[in-house]
C-alpha cells in the first residue's frame, strides 16, 4: 500500500479527537491516541507516514487482517442491496452466517443468537442457562475478563470489575495457571487436578442447586493467554454435567482461527453447552457478537418466550461480513496459517528471546495466541510490573516497540503476541526481530 504522509491532517484528526471523543478505560487528560491514516494486511500507517507491524491485532480480533477484499467487497454489496432491517423478519445473510457458525461448532449446537459484540454476547448467554436451569449462580475465574455490560463485568475476574460490581450471584474461582500455580503444583496434570479439585469444592460449598453456569474463556485471553492444563476442560465438563450446570464458553478473543482451530474449545475433547463469539467472527469490520446455542438448550424456548432482544440483531450488513470472513478463512487457508505460523515461527522464535533474555519467565500460546510472562527474577518469578498496574520497564517495552514500528498487546506484566490470523513468515520474523532489540534494552530492569 502506498500512502502519502499528511502531518497536518493528522494534528487536525487528534485535536477532533480530543476535544469531542470520550475514550474507554482511561482519564482522558492522560491519553495521546494515536491518529491512524489507513491499514491493509498486518499493517497499519500514521499521518506521519509511519507504517507499524500490528503484533496487538487492535484488540487481538483483527484475525483475517486488516482491509481484506473480500469481506470489505461484501460489506459494499450488502448496502447496496439491504443496509438494514428489524430482526423480527428473516435476512438471507443473517441465516447463512447462522448456518456456517453452526457448521464449525459441531453436531451438539444448533442456533445462534445474534448480539452486538462480545459482552451483550455473555449477558445473554447468562440469561439463558439461568432460565435453562432454573438457577441463578454464575462461576468464573478470577483470571478472565468478559466484557463491559452489568453482569459480563461482574463476570470478570480481573480489576476492571471493582469498580462496577453492580450485577449479582457471581462467584470467583481459581482455574488453572501453572506458572503461578495457586495450588503448588508441579506438573501440568497435577495442577488440572488440584485445580478441578478446588473447583468441585466451591461448587459444594456454593450449592449445586443455585449453580446455573460456569463461565471460562476456553484459553483465557488479556490475563495471560493461559492454555488449559491436560484433562481440565473435560473435567469441567464432568462436573457440569454431575451437577446439572451449562458450560458457557467464551470464545470472544480466542475463536476464529486465533489458536489454530475455528473455537478453540476444540484442541480438546470436550464441549460446552453455549458459545459466545462476537469479534473475531469478521475481524471487527462490522460490531456484531452471538451465542452459539446448544440444542437441549435451544429447546427450552421452543414453546418458552426468550426474555431477550437487540435491535441490530443479526445486522445484515454484519452477517454479511460474518459470511465473507468465513468463507475466506476456507479458501485461503487462514485457520490452518495460524497454526502453522504458531507451530513453527512464534513458538520456536520466542523460545528463543527466552533463551537470551532473562526478563522472559515464561513462553505459552498456540497458534497466533501467545504471552510471554515478564519477570525481573526467574527464580522468585516476581512480575516486572504489579499485578492491575505497570511499571517504567513496561512503558520502556511499549515505547521502544512502538519507535520500531511494532504495535504491542501488553497487559500488566506481560506482552502478548497476537498478529494476524494472515501474518507471513517474513512478517512473524520482522516483529521477533524488533522484539529482540527492545528485549536487549528491557533486560536491564532484570534484577536475578
Amino acid at each position: 500500500m502506498s500512502v502519502t504522509p499528511d502531518p497536518q491532517r493528522g494534528r487536525e484528526v487528534y485535536d477532533l479527537d480530543r476535544e469531542y471523543v470520550f475514550h474507554s478505560w482511561s482519564a482522558q487528560g492522560a491519553i495521546t491516541p494515536l491518529p491512524v491514516q489507513a491499514a491493509e494486511g498486518c499493517y497499519f500507517w500514521d499521518y506521519d507516514g509511519n507504517r507499524y507491524l500490528d503484533f496487538s491485532s487492535q484488540l487481538v480480533n483483527v484475525n483475517i487482517g486488516h482491509q481484506h477484499p473480500k469481506v470489505v467487497a461484501a460489506i459494499a454489496k450488502q448496502a447496496q442491496a439491504l443496509s438494514t432491517i428489524a430482526p423480527q423478519h428473516a435476512n438471507d445473510m443473517r441465516g447463512e452466517a447462522a448456518r456456517r457458525i453452526v457448521d464449525l461448532a459441531g453436531d451438539r449446537h444448533r442456533m445462534v443468537f445474534f448480539t452486538n459484540g462480545g459482552a451483550d454476547a455473555i449477558e445473554n448467554a447468562i440469561r439463558m442457562a439461568r432460565i435453562h436451569t432454573h438457577k441463578h449462580k454464575v462461576l468464573s475465574f478470577y483470571r478472565s475478563y468478559h466484557g463491559n455490560t452489568g453482569a459480563s463485568i461482574a463476570a470478570t475476574g480481573d480489576p476492571r470489575r471493582w469498580p462496577n460490581e453492580y450485577a449479582s450471584q457471581h462467584v470467583h474461582f481459581f482455574g488453572p495457571y501453572p506458572y503461578r500455580s495457586p495450588f503448588w503444583s508441579d506438573s501440568p496434570e497435577q495442577e488440572s487436578e488440584r485445580a478441578l479439585t478446588h473447583l468441585e469444592q466451591v461448587i459444594q460449598f456454593e450449592g449445586p442447586s443455585t449453580i446455573g453456569a460456569i463461565l471460562i474463556e476456553s484459553v483465557v485471553g488479556t490475563a495471560g493467554v493461559l492454555i488449559p492444563p491436560p484433562g481440565y476442560l473435560e473435567g469441567v465438563r464432568a462436573l457440569c454435567d454431575k451437577y446439572d450446570i451449562l458450560w458457557i464458553a467464551d470464545e470472544v478473543m480466542s475463536g476464529f482461527g486465533r489458536t489454530g482451530e475455528w473455537f478453540a474449545w476444540q484442541h480438546w475433547p470436550a464441549e460446552p453447552d453455549l458459545i459466545t463469539f462476537a469479534k473475531g467472527s469478521n475481524s471487527g469490520y462490522i460490531p456484531v457478537g452471538g451465542v452459539v446455542i446448544s440444542g437441549a438448550v435451544a429447546d427450552t424456548f421452543r414453546d418458552r418466550v426468550f426474555p431477550g432482544g437487540l435491535t441490530y440483531s443479526g445486522h445484515p450488513i454484519a452477517a454479511a461480513s460474518i459470511v465473507a470472513s468465513i468463507d475466506a478463512m476456507k479458501e485461503e487457508a487462514i485457520v490452518e496459517n495460524a497454526a502453522r505460523i504458531g507451530r513453527e515461527v512464534l513458538a520456536p522464535g520466542l523460545a528463543d528471546l527466552a533463551e537470551r533474555h532473562p526478563v522472559i519467565g515464561e513462553v505459552r500460546g498456540l497458534g497466533v495466541f501467545w504471552a510471554l510472562d515478564l519477570v525481573k527474577d526467574r527464580v522468585t518469578r516476581e512480575p516486572l510490573a504489579p499485578y492491575g498496574g505497570t511499571s517504567p520497564a513496561m512503558g520502556q517495552l511499549v515505547a521502544e516497540c512502538r519507535a520500531r514500528g511494532l504495535m504491542p498487546f501488553t497487559n500488566f506484566n506481560r506482552l502478548h503476541v497476537v498478529p494476524p490470523c494472515t501474518v507471513t513468515d517474513a512478517e512473524a520474523k520482522e516483529g521477533l526481530a524488533i522484539l529482540d532489540e527492545v528485549f536487549t534494552l528491557v533486560d536491564a530492569h532484570y534484577e536475578g
